[in-house]
């Protein structure tokens, strides 16, 4: 697979998974430099050449070809909470088919400190070249799994012990009136159906992101932030 963007193909470069990279003549100084301290193999093309290969001018100037990004296991989340000495924090999509929506999620899930992304095989974007921009490498940094079925994953992770809270426009509480200090799974759903009726009913709580009436609903990657940074803070993390 070809990968393109700054920071997703820095990432691959340190973690050794690029095979070949190239870079467009004309790129910023830095990227080079940057390039060269990582002991980086790269080839100067002339940009078109890039457009051309990768479907999109929205590369910045660089692409690396790696091999195909590799699901984790849910017990690889649980693993990581462990690691950190934390109580699991898991992201679950309902239908987020937007790849860019789905890497900015990742994005998020990392930088808040959540321990794995998972969403089902079906009805759900993939961890395309697209997803992995959107992510800014987060994707290659995190657990993200994909599961056969959502419902009965959410079931299994409740036998567990985890709580699962579900965000949804006609939720009755606000974030403040929840605990996110317990091993919790916060699931969202996609913008225009929300959660499907067996997710939603697989919730322990439903919860509602506060907005102005005038704005009728927040972008789903958006929401789960606000989420995650509350989770962040109840834990002390923030």
């Amino acid at each position: 697979m070809w990968i393109y963007g700054r920071n997703p193909v820095l990432e691959a470069l340190r973690e050794g998974r690029a095979r070949e990279v190239l870079v467009a003549r004309g790129v910023e100084g830095w990227l080079l430099k940057e390039l060269d301290r990582l002991g980086a193999s790269y080839t100067l093309v002339p940009r078109i050449e890039l457009d051309t290969l990768l479907k999109t001018t929205h590369h910045q100037g660089i692409a690396a070809l790696v091999e195909e990004p590799r699901y984790a296991s849910l017990e690889e989340a649980f693993l990581l909470a462990e690691r950190r000495g934390e109580l699991p924090l898991l992201v679950a999509l309902d239908g987020i088919t937007d790849p860019r929506n789905y890497g900015a999620m990742i994005r998020s899930a990392l930088a808040l400190g959540a321990h794995g992304v998972l969403s089902e095989e079906r009805r759900a974007a993939p961890l395309s070249p697209l997803a992995l921009k959107a992510s800014a490498g987060a994707a290659l940094k995190l657990p993200v799994i994909r599961v056969k079925n959502l419902p009965r994953t959410l079931t299994a992770l409740k036998e567990r012990g985890i709580w699962v809270y579900g965000l949804d426009l006609k939720g009755e509480k606000a974030p403040r009136e929840l605990d996110f200090k317990r091993p919790l799974a916060l699931v969202v759903g996609s913008e225009g159906e929300g959660m499907r009726r067996l997710v939603r009913e697989s919730c322990d709580e439903l919860f509602r992101i506060p907005i102005r009436p005038e704005a009728e609903s927040l972008n789903a990657s958006v929401a789960l932030g606000i989420a995650l940074y509350q989770a962040a803070l109840a834990r002390g993390v923030a």
